[in-house]
């Protein structure tokens, strides 16, 4: 096993390093800066270039942070290593390890599926594959993000027709700058809440564009009621109390998890847009298919579902929990 499962997260004995690691480690290898996959506490990192502006955010601006273009090669301890765009979010990264003839590629997550606020994904050969299965299922099919964003947009269109404000919500990172770049700036003023726009800043470090917005706080709420606003936020906003000086608005929530109607999540929002940034099912099916690996092992989501239909294709297929 070149990489396994610990409980302090995957390990790579042969190089002595960890990837994604849940507790503090002398170094990590971090594939992206969502927050259950960067923390904080370790004596070292490395990620990728366009990366490491959100993984300081969340690991802290004082922390040890080395950085790799995506390709570009690295030893640690005789094993070598390279970051690979995964299409996740901005700078999220596959993580390649190569030693004794031996390749191995953890996928953090990822999607294959091209959008203008991230490298695309790019498929590596390896003999193991370890893949996330967040919707590891054949009933998530995504449609077309051009298909989505049409909806968003005609959706605010109406709303602004009878002067409602259009509450989208969505992560603070990732899942919000996508939506804001997929916004038509054309329908009307456009609001995010202070966590969005604080990543937003990495963003334009990679020349990432966006339509110009306005930050929201207690002004510009009351300075837009009533004109029709777009507002991208976390739904983190609601406990604020500042949505009730907007006037009357209505809600709607970005996440593949949408596509489950009968959803918790689907049942308090007026709108709901299956937009991942994961995969869905035939997704991660072509990705495992573009890396030619025969051994495959599938975590964070439907594992069993994953590996039980990839030991019926001739994989030799794994779980890690």
């Amino acid at each position: 096993m070149l990489i396994e499962q610990t409980y302090r997260g995957l390990y790579c004995g042969a190089g002595d390093f960890y990837i994604d690691p849940h507790l503090a480690v002398e170094r990590a290898i971090v594939t992206h800066g969502h927050s259950d996959h960067a923390r904080g506490g370790m004596k070292s990192y490395l990620t990728s270039r366009s990366g490491e502006p959100i993984v300081r955010r969340r690991v802290g601006v004082r922390a040890s942070i080395e950085t790799l273009d995506f390709g570009e090669k690295i030893d640690i301890n005789g094993v070598t290593v390279s970051l690979h765009p995964a299409g996740h979010i901005l700078g999220s990264a596959q993580v390649r390890v190569e030693h004794k003839g031996e390749v191995w590629v953890a996928s953090g997550d990822y999607k294959t599926e091209p959008d203008q606020t991230c490298e695309t994904f790019e498929p590596v050969r390896c003999n193991t594959f370890i893949t996330e299965s967040t919707f590891a299922q054949p009933k998530y099919k995504w449609r077309p993000q051009s298909e989505i964003f049409a909806r968003i947009n005609d959706w605010w269109q109406l709303n602004a027709m009878w002067g409602r404000a259009t509450v989208l919500f969505g992560y603070s990172l990732g899942k919000a700058q996508r939506l804001l770049a997929g916004a038509d700036p054309s329908i009307g003023p456009i609001l995010v809440y202070h966590t969005v726009d604080s990543f937003c800043a990495a963003y334009r470090l990679s020349n990432i564009q966006f339509p110009d917005y306005h930050i929201i706080d207690e002004t510009t709420i009351a300075h837009y009621r009533g004109k029709g606003a777009l507002i991208i936020a976390p739904s983190e906003i609601r406990k604020t109390g500042i949505l009730d000086l907007i006037g009357e608005y209505e809600t709607g929530f970005a996440s593949g998890w949408m596509l489950n109607k009968s959803s918790m999540r689907s049942m308090i929002y007026d709108a709901g847009f299956a937009l991942s940034d994961h995969c869905d099912w035939n997704g991660l099916l072509g990705a495992i298919k573009q890396t030619e690996a025969t051994r495959i092992f599938s975590m964070h989501g439907f594992t069993e579902t994953l590996t039980t239909y990839l030991k019926s294709q001739g994989y030799d297929a794994h779980e890690m929990r």
